[in-house]
């Protein structure tokens, strides 16, 4: 899928259409950023997306425990192999086996109704 951004000056890629996130909810798709094929975390609340890599910085496994299918408490997302506990909103470890490390940002955007990858993450 791909779309114009709002300037109409570049193309955004878009990834999915933001009504297949759930509201307060996560999942997974992947997508081609500028090393390759990843598997990003996209987690909603309201018109706002926050993307990762779906990758642990302690291990380097993924963290959802069924293709997809996170672990979500309150304000946190769980890494379904080892417990690490990451805030939705920077992707910062705050408990666990990796506390102080991040999870790998994507810079995204909703652009009429679809969640896009920011131009400057694309090869």
């Amino acid at each position: 899928m791909d779309t114009v951004n709002e300037t109409g000056s570049s193309q955004a890629h878009a990834v999915c259409a933001l009504e297949q996130v759930p509201d307060g909810g996560a999942t997974a798709v992947d997508a081609m950023l500028a090393d390759g094929e990843e598997s990003l975390i996209l987690l909603r609340r309201g018109e706002q997306v926050n993307g990762y890599l779906n990758i642990c910085p302690h291990a380097g496994n993924r963290l959802d425990y069924a293709p997809g299918k996170f672990l979500l408490k309150n304000a946190s997302l769980i890494c379904a192999v080892h417990g690490a506990v990451f805030n939705q909103a920077d992707g910062l470890c705050t408990g666990g086996p990796c506390r102080g490390q991040s999870l790998r940002a994507v810079p995204l955007r909703v652009v009429d109704g679809f969640i896009c990858l920011d131009p400057a993450a694309l090869p």
